[in-house]
């Protein structure tokens, strides 16, 4: 049976996991409802604690899609610690730079109560690790380095995981269509100087660049302006990211842009 999963800002019941005495038809049960979980929501892994049961129970996908089911499990030996970008189902939708171990060793018990061991590495190691955290009351935010745990706290009030509400980048993509139509203009103001040293002849050529350098300005202050809005709905907080300074700067890309053409219309 599918099961809800538990996510923010609901807080579990549970405190910490208790292990398993019975290995029983309520164990079973458990097993097979975390599977099935696991399966509908495309999952890499799930501990009982997320769907609000107070066992010490995880299951895991390996790397061939298998499940394994961890039954009071506990990591013994660990080595090879990184930082790597990490998800959880707590968190849906939200990443966060977690430092964790790539190498592995857990004890458990199977469905059965055989004793059970096992080495994982890698991506497993980490979903194992994940997984057993929250059977200890925890999630990834315990992990997290007190800098990416204050943008990862942003990143929940922002709800995205795109951009953190109060940090702004130090450049910004818009700025590359603005850059554009500066080249362009500046350009322009070269071909208008340079008309002045041509013949009749080359001045038509001249023109017709300036016009289709014009419609190349406009667009790239439309562009500007639309990825500007968007920029400006990822960093809520930022003052450059307000709408006036998009339309002052447009407005006088375009003036600059109206003075050339006005000049190179009469002039060339």
């Amino acid at each position: 049976m599918v099961r809800e999963i538990i996510t923010y800002p609901q807080q579990p019941s549970l405190e910490f996991g208790v292990n398993v005495r019975k290995f029983d038809e309520e164990l079973f049960s458990l097993l097979d409802d975390l599977k099935d979980t696991i399966k509908e929501n495309n999952l890499d892994g799930l501990a009982a604690f997320q769907i609000g049961n107070y066992f010490n129970v995880v299951v895991v996908k390996d790397e061939n899609g298998d499940f394994i089911e961890l039954v009071n499990p506990r990591i013994i030996r660990h080595s090879d610690k990184t930082v790597e970008e990490e998800s959880t189902a707590y968190f849906p939708g939200l990443s966060a730079q977690v430092a964790r171990y790539n190498d592995i060793s857990v004890v458990y018990q199977d469905r059965k109560g055989n004793d059970k061991s096992l080495q994982a590495k890698g991506k497993l190691a980490r979903v194992i690790q994940r997984k057993v955290d929250y059977t200890f009351g925890g999630n990834f935010l315990t992990k997290l380095s007190a800098e990416e745990k204050k943008r990862f706290e942003e990143k929940l009030g922002g709800k995205s995981d795109i951009a953190v509400g109060g940090v702004c980048p130090t450049t910004f993509v818009r700025d590359k269509f603005m850059l554009g139509a500066n080249i362009l203009t500046a350009l322009m103001i070269v071909n208008f100087i340079v008309s002045f040293f041509v013949s009749d002849t080359l001045k038509e050529t001249l023109w017709n660049v300036q016009l289709y350098s014009s419609f190349g300005v406009v667009g790239l202050n439309i562009a500007y302006f639309f990825y500007g809005l968007y920029e400006g709905h990822i960093y809520k907080q930022c003052t450059s990211c307000q709408v006036g300074n998009f339309i002052g700067s447009v407005a006088i890309s375009l003036v600059k842009l109206t003075v050339i053409m006005l000049l190179s219309y009469y002039f060339m």
